[in-house]
């Protein structure tokens, strides 16, 4: 019956339960009253503790409003009848004053609440229930809670700008990815398009002169040799134009990565320098560390992650660890693991993975090839 039912939005976190500790007090007052006054303050204090918990779960919707306003005349009622100590559960309705975004509700609501909370001090005033004393005790307290909304409004203000401003440089990020890759697209066809088409065809010319004309074949085939030369050099001057991501760069943005989602990254990597490490290694070591971490964030469930990293003669070795839920066979040929795979296949790296319901563990291996051209063709 209880299935799916939530005290407070999980959004919120454990911040609306600590607040509740505030209530202890009216509880006391409501403890040592009497007759009537005990049963309206019970009954407005059960109405005050629902509207407390339907504020965050109406957050942003129209009933916020009305929810408000019945906190308000609870809060009223409870000083005028209980105990003028009551005053100080305005606490909680000058904090949710502070969630209005729109300027005119924001001054609209806070005047009201001005207004409701100067109603039972002026009237214990006027009955000379106040001393002097009392009332200067009150006033601190009074301007506090009509200053207190400016400053929540300030900082989710300030929230929602942080997020905005995550949002829009995440989107940057992936419109840079994409006309990147749309560059390497155009270059690829304009560079390679011709080119191929022409092996191709010179290859279906050599197919028929074998035959008919051996000497002829012999040239079309040098022919050929050159023309692919050609585009090995164009393949490699488009590559070097690449931007490759530096390890440190992918290091730096795992952690960024790890930290958002509330993941302890635990780092072990010797302070070696990678600068000698080609542009094309170094890119893969980023692309794979980078894809293993995005894996953590979005499926794991893990609370942490350790990552080794460790430069040998042969080439560089990462371990990736976390205490997650595991991948099963199925998700290890998704979630990036195969072309992950594919990328360390292409310079003959290797990478395994061991998983279980207590996490995953991936061992990368990335050889470091110097390549020098020797005669013939050089990649």
């Amino acid at each position: 019956m209880l299935q799916g039912f939530e005290l407070f939005p999980k959004r919120f976190g454990i911040y609306p339960y600590i607040w509740m500790i505030y209530l202890v007090m009216p509880v006391y007052y409501l403890a040592n009253a009497h007759g009537y006054e005990q049963y309206i303050g019970i009954t407005a204090f059960i109405v005050f503790v629902l509207t407390y918990r339907q504020l965050y779960m109406t957050a942003g919707k129209l009933l916020f409003s009305y929810w408000l306003v019945l906190q308000m005349l609870c809060v009223l009622i409870l000083t005028l009848v209980v105990d003028l100590n009551m005053f100080f559960l305005a606490f909680f309705t000058a904090n949710f004053i502070g969630w209005y975004t729109e300027k005119r509700l924001f001054r609209l609501f806070l005047l009201v609440f001005a207004i409701i909370q100067t109603i039972p001090i002026s009237i214990a005033t006027v009955q000379n229930q106040l001393s002097t004393g009392q009332l200067l005790f009150f006033a601190p307290f009074y301007i506090i809670m009509l200053v207190s909304p400016y400053g929540i409004r300030t900082m989710l203000d300030r929230q929602q700008l942080e997020a905005k401003l995550d949002e829009a440089q995440q989107h940057i990020k992936e419109l840079i990815k994409r006309e990147e890759r749309m560059r390497i697209a155009r270059d690829l066809h304009d560079t390679m398009g011709h080119t191929l088409s022409l092996i191709t065809l010179k290859s279906e010319l050599v197919t028929k002169l074998i035959a008919k004309n051996p000497e002829r074949a012999i040239q079309e085939a040098r022919e050929i040799e050159r023309t692919s030369r050609a585009a090995l050099r164009e393949v490699r001057q488009l590559v070097s134009d690449m931007r490759a991501i530096s390890i440190a760069e992918a290091l730096a943005d795992a952690r960024e990565m790890l930290r958002s989602a509330d993941i302890e990254m635990r780092l072990s990597a010797q302070q070696e320098n990678y600068s000698d490490v080609p542009d094309l290694t170094q890119n893969m070591v980023s692309l794979c560390l980078l894809e293993a971490v995005t894996n953590i964030v979005k499926h794991s469930q893990a609370t942490w992650s350790r990552i080794l990293l460790k430069r040998e003669t042969d080439g560089i070795y990462i371990t990736i660890q976390d205490n997650g839920t595991g991948i099963s066979m199925d998700q290890q040929q998704g979630n990036g693991l195969k072309g992950m795979s594919e990328r360390l296949h292409l310079i003959d790296g290797s990478l395994r993975i061991d998983s279980d319901t207590k996490g995953t563990r991936l061992a990368l291996f990335f050889p470091i090839v110097v390549n020098k051209p020797q005669g013939g063709v050089s990649v």
